[in-house]
């Protein structure tokens, strides 16, 4: 029996709709923010049925460049700008899983559970990550323009992945 080292299906659509999600709440505001985003969601994709983990990243820094744009050129609000971030982290992440699996397990095997859990907790982590911001945003006197607080949502992304 032979083992195919390409990530589950489960895997490959679970990162796809968190990325797609990401796109489209940007979409509403922004469309130099979807283009830029439909971008990443197919190197996202990309990354995963080839499996190329720096196509991968490559597609979670377009989606996060694209929230970057809708807020800074399209005036999106706070709530498209920390959906676009957190569902770029979570297709980061389930996609490293993702293949992460696919190289250890391969594709036959039935991960579905485990991609599962590994989901619900990347989104639980992403949610109190973007309340987190949203209330630190809220707390700030002054008004913050909407781009201070991606920037410091995309900085707990990057610290969180450095610990990582």
């Amino acid at each position: 029996m032979t083992i195919t080292r390409r990530p589950p299906a489960a895997g490959v659509w679970g990162a796809a709709l968190a990325a797609l999600a990401g796109t489209s709440a940007l979409a509403l505001y922004s469309p130099v923010g979807a283009g830029i985003g439909a971008v990443g969601v197919v190197l996202v994709v990309a990354g995963l049925l080839r499996p190329s983990r720096r196509v991968l990243g490559a597609g979670a820094v377009a989606i996060v460049c694209a929230v970057l744009a809708a807020s800074a050129f399209d005036g999106a609000g706070v709530g498209a700008s920390l959906a676009g971030t957190v569902a770029a982290a979570v297709a980061w992440d389930l996609g490293e899983h993702a293949l992460g699996l696919g190289e250890q397990l391969g594709r036959e095997t039935d991960v579905t559970r485990n991609v599962a859990v590994h989901t619900g907790a990347s989104v639980a982590v992403g949610a109190v990550g973007a309340g987190v911001a949203f209330g630190t945003y809220s707390a700030a006197t002054g008004g913050q323009p909407v781009v201070a607080l991606v920037f410091l949502l995309v900085g707990a992304v990057l610290l969180a992945s450095a610990v990582r």
